[in-house]
C-alpha cells in the first residue's frame, strides 16, 4: 500500500500546533489514496468511465477531518496511524462495503489504527471521515461522562447510532472544511472541542453491531485467500477453476462468496485488480522504460489486443495515453 505519512516511527504523527487544510483533484483513484495524509492506503477502480476524485482534508493538532468524492467504483484498502480511531460517515446510505459487510440505514463505520481494513464503495460516492487519537477522545468522553465502551469499540466495524445525531455530526464536519477552507486552513478557537462533541454525541447513543455471522465469515475467508493467491502470482494466467481449487471449493461456491462479499463474479474482481496493478505500474516513474506489453503480460494478460480494449473501456484511455 502506498504510505503518506509524516513518521515512519510507526506511531501517531507528529502533533501540529495549527490546523492546516488542503484540497486535491485528480483522475487517478491511487493518486487520491496517496494523498489523505498519514494513511496508508491502495484503490481499485472497480467499474468503467473516467475517474474523478475530490479530497478536502483539515489536520488539527491529533485529529483529522476529511471529505472524499469519488465518481466510480473502488476498492479500498486502508490503515490509518496507531493509536487512533477512524469513523467514516457515508453520505448516502447503501451501497457501501466495510471488510465485505453492507451499510444500511443510520450507521457509521469505525476502525482503530494500525490495522488494514477495506471498503469497495459505490460510483458517485461520498464520505466524511474523522480519525482522532483514541486517548483525546476518551478524555473528551470522561469530561462529558459519555458512556463509551472501548474494547467493543475497538473491535468493532459498524456502529447503529441515532440519525439526528449522525447528521448533525456531519453538518459539523462540512461546516468545518468549508470554515476552515475559507479561511486559510484556520478555525475559530474552540473548534476542535466543538468537532469532539458532535462525535460524542454520535457514540453516547450508539450500539456495535453484532459481528458477522460465521458462514459470511467463512465466505470472507474464502475471497481472503483467493484476493492473496492473485496478488502473489500476478504473472499466472489464472481461470475460474484454478480459483476454485486454490480455495478448495465448487464453481458455485465460489461464485457465491464473491457475490456475496464484493458484488461482483471473481471473473471480473480478477480482471480488474489486474488492471489496476498494470495502471499502478504504467504510473511508476521507475518502471517508464518497461514496454507495456511487457508490464501487461507481467499481471497475466496473455493477449495484449484483449488486455488494451480492456483498460481502455475500464479506464476511458488507452495504455498509451497513461504514460503521457
Amino acid at each position: 500500500m502506498h504510505q503518506n505519512v509524516t513518521t515512519a516511527t510507526g506511531h501517531a504523527p507528529e502533533l501540529r500546533s495549527a490546523p492546516a487544510y488542503r484540497t486535491v483533484l485528480t483522475h487517478d483513484a491511487d493518486e487520491l489514496a496517496r494523498n489523505l495524509t498519514d494513511w496508508e492506503q491502495c484503490y481499485d477502480q472497480m467499474t468503467a468511465g473516467a475517474f474523478h476524485g475530490a479530497l478536502a482534508e483539515l489536520r488539527l493538532p491529533r485529529m483529522q477531518v476529511f471529505r472524499e468524492e469519488i465518481s466510480q467504483s473502488v476498492r479500498q484498502t486502508c490503515r490509518v496511524w496507531p493509536g487512533a480511531l477512524w469513523f467514516g460517515f457515508p453520505a448516502q446510505a447503501g451501497a457501501i462495503r466495510i471488510n465485505g459487510r453492507p451499510l444500511d440505514g443510520d450507521c457509521v463505520m469505525v476502525r482503530p489504527g494500525g490495522g488494514e481494513f477495506e471498503l469497495l464503495t459505490p460510483s458517485s460516492h461520498v464520505i466524511y471521515g474523522m480519525v482522532v487519537c483514541r486517548d483525546v477522545l476518551a478524555q473528551a468522553a470522561l469530561r462529558s461522562a459519555c458512556g463509551v465502551d472501548w474494547e467493543r469499540m475497538q473491535a468493532a466495524e459498524v456502529l447503529r447510532v441515532d440519525g439526528e445525531a449522525r447528521m448533525a455530526c456531519m453538518e459539523a464536519l462540512a461546516a468545518a472544511l468549508a470554515v476552515s477552507g475559507a479561511h486559510g486552513g484556520m478555525l475559530p478557537a474552540g473548534s476542535e472541542q466543538q468537532l469532539l462533541a458532535a462525535l460524542l454525541g454520535v457514540l453516547d447513543c450508539s450500539g456495535v453491531e453484532p459481528a458477522a455471522a460465521h458462514s459470511f465469515q467463512r465466505r470472507q475467508k474464502v475471497v481472503a485467500r483467493v484476493r492473496d493467491y492473485i496478488l502473489a502470482h500476478r504473472d499466472q494466467p489464472l481461470t475460474v477453476p484454478d480459483l476454485c481449487a486454490i480455495a478448495h471449493v465448487s464453481r458455485r461456491t465460489l461464485q457465491y462468496c464473491f457475490e456475496d462479499v464484493l458484488g461482483m463474479s471473481p471473473t471480473l474482481y480478477l480482471r480488474r485488480v489486474r488492471l489496476n496493478g498494470v495502471r499502478r505500474q504504467l504510473l511508476d516513474p521507475a518502471a517508464r522504460r518497461q514496454p507495456i506489453g511487457a508490464v501487461a503480460a507481467a499481471w497475466g494478460f496473455g493477449s495484449f489486443s484483449q488486455f488494451s480494449s480492456d483498460y481502455r473501456k475500464l479506464f476511458g484511455a488507452s495504455p498509451s495515453a497513461t504514460r503521457m
